[in-house]
């Protein structure tokens, strides 16, 4: 890990009121360096050095103060993304288009697209919403085109 990084990861654990513990800043870094959201399985076969139960409760912590957020894939296993800076303990502003690729089943979260703002019928009062979108990814696109 670079040492810029890993100020930046104890900043981002000291705002929080968390621990700056080695485990802690590996998963900061493992999931600020994915492109794509991971899965907890996943992020166990890659961090052999942290074991099961200390996983699940850094993912938990990190969930709860805003750091990440949850993200559902095809097979309804869930991953996790960094939030943005706006995301708090209070609310997830992760209110962006997450795509799941139908081929490498990889989940990206598209923070870049403008959504359109939604109306919902009068009652109904959102805490926030997901957006799914299934289909190809670009490398999976460009592999399906050679074909």
């Amino acid at each position: 890990m670079h040492k810029k990084a890993a100020n930046t990861f104890e900043a981002l654990l000291d705002k929080h009121h968390l621990k700056k513990t080695g485990p802690r800043l590996q998963v900061l870094s493992m999931l600020s360096s994915k492109k794509v959201a991971t899965s907890q399985p996943d992020l166990e076969n890659i961090m052999v050095d942290i074991d099961r139960v200390t996983l699940y409760r850094i993912l938990n912590a990190f969930e709860e103060k805003g750091i990440i957020h949850k993200v559902f894939d095809l097979n309804g296993t869930a991953n996790y993304a960094m939030c943005s800076s706006k995301c708090g303990e209070d609310h997830h502003h992760d209110e962006h288009l997450h795509f799941n690729c139908t081929t490498c089943k990889n989940v990206y979260c598209l923070d870049e697209l403008e959504l359109p703002p939604i109306s919902l019928p009068k009652g109904f009062k959102p805490t926030g919403f997901t957006l799914y979108a299934n289909g190809l990814c670009p490398k999976c696109s460009l592999a399906t085109e050679g074909k």
